[in-house]
C-alpha cells in the first residue's frame, strides 16, 4: 500500500460517508463503467459544480476496485452487487488514486507540486515491484510501461479535482500546459492504462491542436444527459432523507417544500431536476435552513464573473432575481482562460461553477440558496453602478411600508424610473416585478418572499412571508394602468391573506398584522403610486 497506489484512503473515506445518517446509494454508477475497462474508451472526466458528490464518487470507485481493503461488506447491500456480473471487480485491480487539489508543504512552484506526484508515485512502484528497477527520478510513464512489459499488470486511475491546478495562483500558464503534456504522457494511448476516471469543475482545456486530452469522454451537467442521476440528490432519493430526518429530530423545523425552495432547481442534460448534496445533508443534520453551498469555496464571490462586463449583465441580473430567465448561449469555457469577455462565456462559466442553472436555452437562479448570494451581490458591490443605488434603497423601502408611508415608498419608486435603465420602462407587469424585488431586496433578509405564490382564489403577486411569528407579514399586488385601490380590492376579494392562516384548526402561523399593499404605475403619465391597508 502506498501514498497513491492501492492506497486505503478512499476505502476509509467511503466507509465514513456510508455510515453517515444521510446516505444515498449511487454505486450504480460502477455498472456504467465498468463495461468500459481495457477497451479503447477507457477515459472518462465527469465534470459538475463543487459540492455535487464528485469526490464521494470517486472515494466510492476506489473502495470498490481497489486491492487495498475487503469491501465486501462495506458495499452488501447497495445495488451494484445485486448484480453477481460485478463482483468480479471488487477489490481485484491497481488502483492509483490520485487528488490534484492535494499539495506539498510550503509549495509555491510547479515544480515543487508536480514533484510531488512524480516523486510519489515512482517511490510507490518501487516498493510494489522491488524485483524491477525503478528510476525514482525517471518518468513515471516510463516505469509503468516497464512494468507492465515484465508483468503484464495494468492499472486503473482515479484522478480526483484534475484541474485543481488552475486555480493556484502561482502557477503561470506555460506551467498549466506542462501539467497537461503530464497527464497525457501519463494517461493517453497508454497499454498499462486499464481505465481512467477524472472529476473537476472545469471541462477538460482544448488547445487548437485538440490532441492534449481528447481521448477523454466528457460528461458536464449542462450537455450531457449520462451520469446525470449520480452528482446531486433527486426528489425521491430527498424524499427519502426527508422521512429520516423527521424520524431522528425531535423537533423538526424544516418542511419538504423548504429542501425543495432552498435547494432544489439545477437542471441537467437529461431533463432531471437535482439539489445540491452537501445543503440537503447539512440542513438536515443542523435543522436549520441556511446558506450552506456558497459558505464555503473560492468561487463565492459571483462578482468575480462579472466586474469587466457589469454594463451587459446588469439588466440580466435584475431579472433573475425577480425568477425571470435570461435567453443564453453555453460555450465551452477552456481551463486555462483567464477573461471572460461576452455574455455567452460569463454565464457559461457560471453554469459549469453551479452560481446558475442552464435549460432550454436560458440561464437562471436554480433557488433560495443561490439567489441570497446574488441578493448580497447587489448590496455590496458599488461595482454595479445604479443598480446597487437603487439595492441599497431598499432598506428605506421596506421601513416606510411596514410604517405606512406611500410618499417615501412612491418617491423611491420615482427614483427608480429616472433611472437609465430600459428595463424600468414598465411596458409589462414582469418588468414592474423586477423593480419591486430591487426595491425590497433588504427584506430578505427578515423575510421569505415568494413572487406569484398561491394564495386564497388565485395567485398573488409578492407574498412577504416574516421570518418572525410576531412581525407583519406582507401581501403585495401590482397593476399597471389602474389604481392602487384595484390591486389592493384583489387581494381581498381572492381572500390572499389566507396564505397566513393554518389549516384548519391549526393555530395561525403568524400573529402580527397583514398589510396589503397595491402598487401601480401609469404608462401616461409615468407615475406611480401607492396604498397601503391593514387587513
Amino acid at each position: 500500500m502506498g501514498m497513491f497506489l492501492n492506497s486505503p484512503a478512499p476505502f476509509e473515506a467511503y466507509k465514513a460517508t456510508k455510515a453517515g445518517v444521510y446516505f444515498v446509494d449511487k454505486s450504480d454508477l460502477l455498472g456504467e463503467l465498468i463495461p468500459a475497462f481495457g477497451t479503447e474508451d477507457r477515459y472518462y472526466c465527469i465534470t459538475r459544480p463543487r459540492r455535487f458528490g464528485k469526490s464521494v464518487m470517486a472515494n466510492m470507485v476506489g473502495a470498490f476496485l481497489c486491492k487495498a481493503a475487503d469491501a465486501e461488506e462495506l458495499f452488501h447491500n447497495l445495488t451494484i452487487l445485486k448484480d453477481k456480473k460485478y463482483t468480479a471487480h471488487l477489490n481485484t485491480h491497481n488502483i492509483f488514486f490520485i487528488d490534484f487539489s492535494r499539495m506539498p508543504r510550503d509549495c509555491e512552484s510547479y515544480t515543487s507540486y508536480i514533484n510531488r506526484f512524480q516523486n510519489g508515485l515512482n517511490r510507490d512502484l518501487a516498493e510494489a515491484y522491488p524485483q524491477i528497477a525503478i528510476d525514482i527520478e525517471g518518468a513515471v510513464w516510463d516505469n509503468l510501461l516497464n512494468i507492465f512489459q515484465h508483468t503484464n499488470d495494468k492499472f486503473i486511475f482515479i484522478i480526483d479535482e484534475w484541474d485543481a491546478i488552475f486555480h493556484k495562483s502561482f502557477i503561470t500558464p506555460s506551467e498549466q500546459e506542462k501539467y497537461l503534456e503530464f497527464l497525457k504522457n501519463l494517461l493517453k494511448g497508454q497499454v498499462y492504462v486499464e481505465f481512467a476516471y477524472m472529476t473537476g469543475v472545469l471541462p477538460i482545456a482544448k488547445y487548437s491542436s485538440g490532441s492534449e486530452l481528447n481521448m477523454f469522454l466528457e460528461y458536464d451537467i449542462a450537455t450531457s444527459e449520462r451520469f446525470s442521476e449520480y452528482f446531486g440528490f433527486l426528489d425521491s432519493e430527498v424524499d427519502h432523507l426527508y422521512n429520516i430526518y423527521k424520524q431522528n429530530i425531535n423537533n423538526p423545523k424544516i418542511s419538504r417544500k423548504d429542501l425543495r425552495l432552498w435547494y432544489n432547481g439545477y437542471h441537467t442534460a437529461s431533463g432531471r431536476q437535482v439539489y445540491n448534496p452537501r445543503s440537503i445533508v447539512c440542513a438536515l443534520t443542523n435543522n436549520q435552513l441556511r446558506n450552506y453551498w456558497t459558505s464555503s469555496g473560492p468561487y463565492d464571490e459571483i462578482f468575480y464573473y462579472i466586474k469587466d462586463n457589469v454594463d451587459e449583465i446588469r439588466e440580466d441580473f435584475i431579472l433573475m432575481i425577480t425568477g425571470e430567465r435570461v435567453n443564453a448561449k453555453m460555450q465551452e469555457y477552456a481551463a486555462t482562460a483567464k477573461e471572460l469577455n461576452t455574455k455567452a462565456q460569463i454565464y457559461s462559466a457560471m453554469v459549469i461553477y453551479g452560481l446558475l442553472t442552464y435549460e432550454d436555452g436560458d440561464v437562471f437562479i436554480p433557488n433560495r440558496e443561490l439567489m441570497e448570494q446574488f441578493n448580497q451581490l447587489l448590496l455590496s458591490n458599488e461595482g454595479l453602478g445604479y443598480v446597487y443605488r437603487l439595492a441599497r434603497e431598499s432598506e428605506r423601502m421596506l421601513r416606510a411600508t411596514l410604517s405606512h408611508d406611500t410618499d417615501t415608498m412612491t418617491e423611491i419608486l420615482e427614483f427608480v424610473h429616472n433611472t437609465e435603465s430600459p428595463i424600468f420602462e414598465y411596458n409589462n407587469e414582469t418588468e414592474l416585478s423586477a423593480v419591486v424585488n430591487l426595491v425590497y431586496l433588504s427584506a430578505r433578509d427578515k423575510y421569505r418572499v415568494e413572487r406569484e405564490d398561491k394564495a386564497g382564489k388565485g395567485f398573488v403577486d409578492f407574498v412577504f412571508y416574516p421570518e418572525r411569528r410576531h412581525a407583519d407579514a406582507i401581501i403585495l399586488e401590482l397593476k399597471i394602468d389602474s389604481t392602487p385601490e384595484d390591486a389592493i380590492q384583489q387581494i381581498k376579494n381572492k381572500n390572499y391573506a389566507l396564505c397566513f392562516r393554518g389549516k384548519l384548526g391549526e393555530e395561525p402561523r403568524y400573529s402580527g398584522k397583514i398589510l396589503a399593499v397595491g402598487i401601480s404605475y401609469n404608462k401616461k403619465s409615468k407615475r406611480h403610486f401607492c396604498k397601503i391597508e391593514s387587513l
